[in-house]
């Protein structure tokens, strides 16, 4: 990937124009992480960079941004720059380019997101991010109240950074958080929610919850229930238990949430919750609950695992309950029950009797 990245430069330099690997590759590279972030900033404007590479999506061109694909490889090209004017505490309504590589990395957030690698290796650090990767430290760029007033998303991003590397935030950053964590409410549910599944899905996401906590984001997030977070593989596991109906979900996703929000109030060893949720979503409520529950081998061991396992159909049922003033459905998991329960043996002969006494 570097490689290809050094490819990529090359080919703008040979254009007469400076290009420089910056961002989250850069900072990862440093701390020996794997990346697949790759930015580029370059004095070349869009259309510069079109000419270069003819198939380049320029979509973005207002804000002076151009998206390649080179050797498999995504790469997102952005002209130096200057923005002025932010709007809802979100996006610059207003950019110049510039020819000056440090002007473009003081737009930027933070100081370990403003390194840049050059063609040969070298690093270009003119705002020491490489001494606040050592101290593992995360600082903003310039004044901390001023790049959350300008892009309140920010606050959310230094969140999910020291979550992910496991940095501290500096107190001129922590203060600034405090002060406009209220700006947070101008964002879409949906732009913070990106950044906050990333923060619950690291493997450090009780560090991400604490700090959330700690600093009240949660009231300004309209997060309930994060104080009775407790680490699971399950995004959203998370999300069942924080009980917001604030964020968007797909279908899938919402029914998954409401199918661990069941369990979590059930008995995960008991045979019919196992039958009826199956193992996975016993599974994520019990490990929640922090019961040591193997539901996959409970799961195995049930009697039957669907309504055709039972040794009786449907249409047997109907026939045998006849019109009767009897619900189908409370039948049909009556029989269920009583199978998985052992109560009763799963054969049509005992089956049928069965209904015939109670039904």
């Amino acid at each position: 990937m570097l490689d290809a990245s050094k490819n990529v430069l090359k080919l703008i330099e040979d254009c007469g124009f400076k290009a420089y690997i910056v961002g989250g590759f850069v900072r990862d590279y440093l701390l020996s992480k794997k990346s697949n972030d790759i930015d580029i900033t370059t004095n070349a404007t869009p259309r510069d960079v079109l000419k270069i590479f003819p198939n380049a999506d320029i979509s973005n061109e207002k804000l002076g941004v151009v998206t390649i694909n080179y050797n498999d490889v995504r790469f997102e090209i952005t002209t130096f720059r200057i923005e002025y004017d932010y709007v809802n505490n979100r996006r610059p309504s207003k950019v110049l380019y510039t020819d000056n590589l440090i002007e473009d990395l003081k737009r930027r957030d933070f100081t370990i997101n403003a390194i840049c690698m050059d063609n040969n290796e070298n690093i270009i650090d003119p705002l020491n991010g490489r001494d606040d990767l050592k101290s593992h430290t995360l600082r903003c760029i310039g004044n901390a109240n001023m790049k959350f007033q300008e892009d309140a998303l920010r606050i959310l991003r230094c969140i999910r950074f020291a979550t992910s590397l496991n940095f501290n935030i500096d107190e001129e950053a922590l203060n600034a958080i405090k002060e406009n964590k209220d700006l947070l409410k101008n964002i879409s549910y949906d732009v913070k929610r990106h950044e906050l599944d990333k923060i619950f899905t690291s493997s450090n996401a009780i560090y991400g919850i604490k700090l959330i906590l700690n600093l009240d984001l949660d009231k300004s997030l309209e997060l309930n229930n994060l104080n009775k977070v407790t680490y699971t593989d399950s995004l959203m596991g998370v999300w069942a238990v924080i009980d917001t109906c604030k964020y968007h979900f797909t279908k899938i996703e919402s029914q998954e949430i409401e199918s661990i929000k069941m369990c979590l109030k059930l008995d995960n060893s008991d045979p019919y919750v196992l039958y009826k949720y199956g193992p996975y979503f016993n599974f994520v409520a019990s490990s929640i609950k922090h019961d040591n529950i193997n539901t996959d081998l409970l799961y195995k061991n049930l009697v039957i695992h669907s309504f055709s396992d039972i040794d009786i159909s449907i249409n047997d049922i109907v026939n045998i309950i006849n019109n009767k003033d009897v619900s189908l459905s409370d039948v049909k998991a009556d029989i269920e029950k009583q199978i998985l329960y052992k109560s009763l043996t799963n054969n049509r002969k005992e089956i049928v009797k069965y209904i015939i006494s109670n039904y």
